[in-house]
């Protein structure tokens, strides 16, 4: 059992849909819908496989899966999960799934390809977040492109040529400025004495790099990753991908592809490159600020429902990175739920509009009113999923959102004050854009006639409202998961860092704590030349206890050469 390869499994099982889907008829639709779900719903559960083996005290890879592929240049097919990426698979397969059942009646043309399109869009997203060899993680990133762009190009709306090739060109041109950085890594590693030409992104981390060669590599990789997320003033291309995907794309879109973008920030940017993490950390702060209350005024504007939920992704989204770049336990833990969180509200949002959009084919808020008397089961469920997204106490956004501005407030309380904004503004525009839409007088006679939702409709809809109730009222199981590889990643990326508070402290406080005492501690506190160089001026100016150094505005304390993992007798991880 522990041999089976189960990540590779999950992975490449929607292929096998693939190939069976090309066996049937195109004119049997029926066959093919039911085929693509079944498929979809057995990768879930196989999926779940990895959940029920996952160990939750280590913070390393697991069911790791490692085979040679281009050995000549060191490319290997390496996957495995963490704590990081389990639920990010989790949430990938579930979503796909209900995508496929919601697209039931909503595709009627090109039934067959539409369905492969899915599955392989699948296949390409869960490679992303399993992939460990960089050139691998590449082949998958902009894989998925391929059957994204043709859902939206095909299936799309009116401007659907338009949004596609926006979409397809913005994520094209960070993926060209990764690429660069993922060679300049491989060459640069190889060509240190001792080193190995390889592309195995956890043989990088831990790699000394003069500070300059950091930023500039850590830019490259951010700037990919903000487009896919997207941050402020990368976003452009979201709302009219959002606006003329079919609805299902747009679940996927908002649901997994832009959680692409985050993940791709932990998994390498804040890793490879700490002392450029900590250097334009409070640059990212006031990206992911700026895009909180930007994502929320303007959505509070928007006349359309759909394009009002697209730019909610980009204040929600900015919650995410703020959490991220707060560099503290709960600020990591909080981001990362919160894509789950995201995703679950968000993708349930983009499934009502499309639901209401079938019925009236219209999406502009002024054409509803007085909804709630006519079609009552769709309020409910409408009202639980806003309730939902705005971060009401019991549902699943309140948790993430705590946690992030919880995290945020330790290091920085300007940061958090103006976050929590957002969220009285998530609330204005959320709640205005019910009302309009659900209470009130009905002007339009076509509203009358509206039917409620349908069995298979209220299938779609049920299994993403149990687990935002779910994450709501008893978020451990989902914040367990997370917290040993969140962990590991802040020893990672502080100079010095406590695990028992979560709290990032300065190098000289730091050696001054674990310091050698009766065989406890052994550290190796080498300094490199380019590490000399960063503290030069700044060591007249101790930070504040519990501070990252990012948030001092200059880039103090990058890594020496001895700088490595260390454990205490308890067995917790810290990094020096």
């Amino acid at each position: 059992m522990n041999n089976f390869p189960w990540i590779s499994t999950v992975v490449f099982l929607p292929l096998v849909g693939v190939a069976l889907l090309l066996l049937v008829d195109g004119k049997r639709e029926a066959a093919i819908k039911h085929l693509a779900f079944a498929v979809s719903v057995l990768t879930f559960l196989v999926s779940l496989q990895l959940y029920r083996g996952f160990q939750l005290n280590v913070p390393g890879m697991q069911f790791v899966e490692q085979k040679p592929w281009i050995p000549g240049y060191g490319i290997q097919y390496h996957v495995g999960v963490d704590g990081i990426s389990l639920l990010l698979v989790l949430l990938t397969t579930f979503l796909t799934a209900i995508a496929i059942l919601s697209s039931y009646t909503a595709i009627t043309t090109s039934v067959k390809e539409y369905m492969i399109c899915m599955l392989l869009l699948e296949t390409g997203m869960l490679g992303v977040f399993v992939a460990l060899d960089l050139i691998l993680f590449y082949v998958f990133w902009e894989g998925m492109l391929i059957p994204m762009y043709f859902l939206i190009g095909v299936w799309g709306g009116p401007r659907r040529i338009y949004a596609t090739i926006k979409f397809f060109l913005y994520t094209m041109a960070g993926g060209v400025l990764m690429l660069v950085a993922i060679i300049v890594l491989y060459y640069w590693n190889g060509g240190r004495p001792g080193g190995e030409f390889t592309f195995d992104v956890l043989k990088m981390y831990g790699l000394e790099l003069p500070f300059a060669t950091q930023a500039w590599l850590f830019l490259a990789f951010a700037v990919a990753f903000a487009i896919k997320v997207p941050m402020f003033p990368f976003h452009t291309w979201l709302p009219d991908a959002h606006v003329e995907a079919p609805t299902a794309g747009s679940v996927i879109l908002a649901g997994v592809l832009l959680k692409m973008g985050t993940y791709g920030f932990l998994r390498f940017a804040l890793p490879l490159f700490p002392d450029a993490t900590r250097y334009f950390t409070p640059l990212f702060s006031w990206l992911a600020i700026i895009g909180i209350l930007y994502g929320a005024l303007v959505s509070m504007v928007q006349p359309d429902l759909k394009k009002l939920v697209a730019y909610s992704s980009v204040s929600h989204l900015g919650f995410v990175m703020l959490g991220i770049f707060a560099l503290t336990i709960q600020g990591v833990e909080g981001g990362i739920l919160q894509m789950i969180n995201h995703g679950l509200s968000t993708g349930a949002l983009f499934l009502i509009v499309g639901m209401i959009y079938e019925r009236r084919h219209t999406r502009m808020i002024e054409d509803f009113g007085g909804l709630a008397r006519i079609i009552p089961i769709f309020t409910a469920f409408f009202l639980i999923v806003t309730l939902s997204s705005i971060g009401l106490p019991g549902l699943n956004g309140f948790v993430g959102e705590f946690l992030i501005l919880l995290g945020t407030f330790r290091v920085h309380r300007l940061y958090a004050v103006l976050a929590t904004a957002g969220v009285v503004l998530a609330a204005v525009y959320m709640l205005w854009m019910f009302q309009r839409v659900m209470f009130g007088s009905v002007t339009h006679d076509e509203n009358r006639r509206l039917r409620d939702l349908t069995a298979r409709e209220i299938a779609v809809l049920v299994p993403v409202l149990l687990v935002i109730v779910w994450i709501g009222v008893y978020p451990r199981p989902f914040l367990a998961v997370t917290e040993a590889s969140v962990k590991q990643l802040l020893a990672q990326v502080h100079v010095g860092y406590r695990v028992e508070d979560g709290r990032a402290e300065s190098r000289e406080r730091s050696a001054e704590r674990l310091a050698p005492r009766s065989g406890q501690w052994t550290i190796d506190d080498g300094r490199s030349s380019a590490s000399a160089a960063s503290h030069k001026g700044a060591e007249s100016r101790e930070p504040r206890a519990g501070m990252p150094a990012g948030e001092q505005g200059h880039p103090q304390g990058t890594r020496g050469a001895g700088e490595r993992l260390i454990a205490d007798r308890t067995g917790a991880r810290h990094a020096e």
